[in-house]
């Protein structure tokens, strides 16, 4: 047997019916032994170094039925993206002392039984917590949703809400890599001068100072919009419903607005999707993993060449972790939204 160690971890207390809470988690203090256990072949002990706040979380914290994805259990560890240090395995393909990124638990140690999920870390002269954005799953969704998705051409003009976060940031920065004019919204002066200042957005606004969102769309899209990267469904939606270009493309991304209102609000106009002959698909980045080594591809020399950037928002310790999800959804956070369990 080996060493057994205390094993933080946050357990969710109840499921959320819409806002989530502090009060919904708790830190708990286990124990787990420091080897994989016998019958566990094919397993992978690890240390937890980063984990990632993303809002799909929010979804499995509620008691949903027949949805895309399962929901956690009550009293026990929540689980999602991070970055960890594999101490002890009993699978081929992972040897003591890699680091990996995928999905764990969030708690100091985790026993994965399926470490086929997981991807391991191939550049190790980049800050390993960008393995829980810019060159995770974060990145692969900006990458995926806007090139994949919709195919950008030098000139046009592109649209991207929410735009501060861990996908937004990129999106605007591929955008303008490829040539296009991008605007991006969020809900702060901070944020807003964030995205001109440091990302090279053409312009931003707050969204939260515009009683008109048609109105305001119009003021930076006189001519309409050929791209737009939804993060926040909702009435900001329908907004840019009204303000497309003819064989505009919208990709669906996630819907922020949405997951903690008890009715989802509907759109009304889809009529322009027929009139404006417009392209709006919603997209899973897991569908699209075989296509990570390309996008490291791409990415990894605009970060090294300083040609993108990259903003991160750390809370420090697993304690942290609940209050550091919490403010994901009030959008307290500037940038991606990390947690620092231990530091290598």
């Amino acid at each position: 047997m080996g060493e057994e160690i205390s094993n933080k971890q946050v357990v969710l207390n109840n499921y959320v019916e819409t806002y989530v809470k502090k009060s919904d988690m708790s830190l708990r203090t286990s124990k787990i032994q420091l080897k994989i256990p016998s019958g566990c072949d094919g397993a992978i002990l690890v240390k937890n170094l980063y984990l990632s706040c993303d809002p799909f979380i929010l979804s499995r914290m509620k008691k949903l039925e027949g949805h895309y994805i399962a929901s956690f259990t009550l009293d026990s560890p929540i689980s999602g993206f991070g970055v960890s240090k594999i101490l002890d395995s009993s699978h081929p393909n992972f040897k003591t002392g890699e680091l990996v990124w995928g999905f764990t638990g969030w708690e100091e140690y985790s026993l994965i039984k399926d470490p086929n999920i997981l991807f391991k870390v191939p550049d190790k002269d980049l800050p390993f917590s960008y393995y829980t954005g810019i060159l995770g799953m974060p990145g692969m969704t900006a990458y995926v949703g806007f090139f994949e998705f919709c195919s950008p051409k030098k000139g046009e003009t592109v649209y991207v809400s929410a735009a501060s976060g861990a996908v937004g940031q990129l999106v605007g920065q591929f955008a303008k890599t490829a040539g296009c004019y991008v605007v991006g919204s969020a809900g702060s002066k901070e944020k807003v001068d964030l995205l001109k200042n440091k990302f090279g957005f053409d312009e931003a606004f707050n969204y939260k100072e515009e009683q008109d969102y048609n109105a305001a769309l119009k003021r930076y899209f006189p001519d309409g919009i050929d791209i737009y990267f939804d993060n926040v469904g909702g009435k900001m939606l329908e907004a840019v419903l009204n303000n497309m270009r003819l064989n505009a493309r919208v990709a669906l991304c996630g819907m922020i607005s949405q997951y903690s209102l008890e009715q989802p609000e509907g759109i009304y106009n889809l009529l322009n999707v027929i009139i404006k002959r417009v392209r709006m698909e919603g997209f899973f980045t897991s569908d699209h993993y075989h296509l990570y080594p390309k996008f490291m591809e791409m990415v990894v020399p605009l970060i090294k060449e300083e040609k993108i950037t990259y903003v991160e928002d750390i809370a420090e310790g697993i304690e942290s972790a609940p209050g550091a999800l919490v403010g994901l959804f009030s959008g307290r956070n500037v940038g991606k939204q990390v947690v620092v369990v231990a530091r290598e």
